[in-house]
């Protein structure tokens, strides 16, 4: 995803009944291309920048793993240590609303809630 600072925003994913008309949509409104992404029988897509085709965000289908998730922009927050990152999560009052998942060969991310009711995901990059 990005070697970028813990606390950085480094992913955008926005997740919806019809993500083929919301890539549309954004496609139309923003300028960005969409660029499909299997996901065995459906496609998700990664939204790109028209001017050197750099993904920007995700726009994915409320299917699978990410079925149950609100419709609204999930930021994907980086953090130094994904387990004690948890830790604090349930320890004040944040809910787990996914299991942790893989990225990659050793990245992992996690969906939480806050108490205030936010969502986000919290991603630990491992190079």
């Amino acid at each position: 995803m990005s070697t970028a600072p813990v606390g950085s925003v480094v992913w955008s994913d926005l997740t919806v009944k019809n993500a083929e008309d919301v890539k549309d949509f954004y496609a139309q409104v923003i300028g960005w291309q969409a660029n499909s992404i299997n996901m065995g029988d459906y496609e998700d897509f990664s939204m790109q920048l028209p001017s050197n085709n750099q993904d920007v965000v995700g726009i994915c289908h409320a299917k699978d793993s990410n079925a149950g998730l609100p419709a609204q922009w999930l930021l994907y927050f980086k953090v130094a240590n994904l387990d004690d990152s948890i830790a604090q999560t349930q320890a004040r009052g944040g809910q787990l609303l996914s299991k942790v998942k893989s990225y990659g060969s050793t990245s992992r991310y996690i969906i939480i809630q806050d108490p205030a009711g936010a969502v986000c995901a919290l991603f630990e990059e491992n190079t």
